[in-house]
């Protein structure tokens, strides 16, 4: 070749070289973050993954496009067909939706970039799968539940995850019973925080109270059960009517009992009565007690009276008493009535004061009548 073509070629290429613009390398485009909300999935959630990716170079960089693909996690948005140029020092944010398919563990689905003059940039993204639910507890409730009778039911709901849960709330299902409230909101609980519900429940039956415990992990609702048992028994707290120092007499017609009664449990009774009961009949003055309230420890007196047939040796005594719901109880104590007899009743004798005070009425009347006839006459 000669040299004059030597010298033209040269020319012409450093032309070239001088006036394209120069391209960074993609080695200088690198991920600088990536964010998954919510931030731990649990199995079938979705989520939303972001990626962000910067152009350290000094030169724009072209790329094709950008896309996702795993297993496990699994990409349920388009990938990006035409991106364009990143400018130098420039970062570009990427969005995907993905799907927890597969079961608890750490998925790596990969991001990738294709560059447009050649290459591709490849980048596995860490993702938490743990299906790890809220825990729900009962805190506090009565040593044992009464027909119609609320109960205090306090509910703890704790969040053992490893990300915040939002949106929680506890609700009561079931039959045979109501509830106030019908629903209880905790809201937002951060991980290894708890918060509680308390609601009072009347059972009309012994039944099964579900309480159910709903939240979200970011779009996804999840919800867990908690069964409580409520069985009919003997509360421990509840008033405890006790009958002492009991005194039986006789009276005209009937008995009279006198004696205390006294509230030896935790509670208060109300609107205590104290009568006699069967095989007894009550007669006045005191066919039936009203004590009033009866605050634990306290005593109070009280007095009623009956008649009973001959051959009767006991009868009950009759407490009756209402809690602070209104729902009524009864408490009986027997009461010997010890061999004693009641009196007679005090009857007017025959022959005594009808018979001659009829005769004084005759005569005073025989009197008169004959005084008149006796002035009639004279005149």
């Amino acid at each position: 070749m000669k040299p004059l073509n030597i010298l033209i070629i040269s020319l012409l290429c450093a032309a070239i070289a001088f006036i394209a613009p120069a391209s960074a390398a993609p080695a200088d485009v690198t991920v600088i973050s990536s964010s998954l909300d919510p931030t731990v999935l649990m199995k079938g959630d979705t989520g939303t993954l972001t990626v962000v990716v910067q152009n350290n170079g000094a030169d724009p960089v072209a790329i094709r496009n950008a896309r996702l693909y795993g297993s496990g996690v699994v990409p349920l948005s388009d990938p990006y067909p035409s991106v364009g140029e990143l400018g130098a020092g420039n970062s570009k944010t990427f969005t995907f939706t993905v799907r927890a398919d597969g079961g608890e563990g750490t998925f790596y689905p990969q991001f990738v970039l294709d560059f447009r003059d050649a290459g591709s940039l490849r980048y596995p993204i860490p993702v938490q799968v743990e299906n790890t639910p809220l825990s729900a507890s009962v805190i506090a409730k009565p040593d044992a539940f009464a027909e119609s009778r609320t109960a205090d039911i306090t509910v703890r709901v704790g969040n053992p995850r490893p990300n915040a849960a939002s949106g929680v709330q506890v609700i009561p299902q079931g039959s045979g019973f109501t509830v106030t409230p019908t629903g209880g909101f905790i809201g937002a609980l951060a991980p290894d925080a708890s918060g509680m519900v308390t609601f009072n429940l009347t059972p009309a039956a012994e039944t099964d109270v579900t309480f159910q415990v709903v939240w979200r992990n970011g779009i996804n609702t999840h919800t867990a059960d908690l069964v409580l048992p409520v069985a009919f028994g003997e509360d421990k707290k509840q008033a405890d009517p006790v009958i002492t120092n009991v005194e039986v007499t006789p009276i005209a017609g009937g008995y009279r009992i006198v004696g205390d009664v006294m509230n030896a449990g935790l509670e208060s009774a109300r609107s205590v009565l104290v009568t006699p009961g069967s095989p007894a009949t009550p007669i006045d003055p005191f066919r039936v007690y009203v004590v009033g309230t009866l605050d634990p420890d306290d005593i109070s007196s009280f007095e009623v009276t009956f008649k009973a047939d001959a051959g009767v040796e006991e009868i009950p005594v009759i407490v009756e008493y209402r809690d602070d719901d209104g729902n009524r109880y009864t408490a009986t104590t027997p009461v010997g009535l010890g061999g004693t007899t009641a009196a007679p009743l005090e009857e007017p004798e025959d022959g005594g004061f009808p018979v001659a005070g009829l005769l004084v009425v005759v005569l005073i009347a025989l009197g008169v009548a004959g005084a008149i006839y006796y002035s009639w006459k004279r005149t």
